[in-house]
């Protein structure tokens, strides 16, 4: 894939969470840690979920957003950074971990750092029974993988656990995964 600008087409996210947090901030506060943590590039499907923080990414001249056709894309464009000096971010939805998990052998095997951030589907007032099986499957596929999985259910807890994360794969040469509640992103509207 290019590396060129891309235009996110993504529906935005509901606006309120549970227990009054506000979905508009974590999107802010998940930018400035990926920043802290030099990461320079995104890998991305377009994903309600993430589209605040696709919107940032892409607006910042100093990130190389890759728009992907298929989430395995992103693995190998994350392994590519790496050798190539730079950090990347994966963001994708949890139904595209399937399509990333034969892939994700080349980091586990490699001990290449690998950060991603999933949203997940199936989970909380979903509406769409195509996603819950890979929903129930995404965690469980993804340790046997050997992919480290970190889960977040609140704003504030996704931040935290987004800088913990980015350590871990950064300096540890780890490969994580942090999952990113249903409940924390809002019930889909259609």
């Amino acid at each position: 894939m290019g590396s060129g600008r891309s235009v996110n087409r993504a529906a935005p996210a509901n606006d309120t969470a549970r227990d009054g947090e506000t979905l508009a901030q974590w999107p802010s506060d998940v930018y400035r840690v990926l920043k802290a943590a030099h990461v320079r590039q995104m890998a991305y499907v377009p994903d309600a979920g993430h589209a605040a923080l696709i919107n940032l990414l892409s607006a910042d001249p100093d990130m190389v957003c890759n728009l992907l056709t298929s989430e395995e894309e992103g693995v190998a464009i994350s392994v590519g950074a790496w050798l190539g000096g730079q950090r990347a971010v994966l963001l994708m939805q949890s139904s595209g971990v399937g399509n990333c998990i034969n892939l994700l052998s080349l980091p586990v095997i490699g001990r290449f750092p690998l950060l991603m951030l999933v949203t997940m589907r199936g989970e909380w007032a979903e509406f769409n029974p195509w996603q819950v099986p890979m929903g129930r499957a995404t965690q469980p596929a993804l340790e046997a993988i050997g992919v480290r999985v970190m889960r977040a259910e609140h704003p504030a807890d996704l931040v935290e656990t987004v800088e913990a994360a980015a350590a871990m794969a950064y300096e540890a040469d780890q490969q994580v995964a942090i999952l990113i509640g249903q409940r924390l992103l809002g019930k889909k509207k259609w």
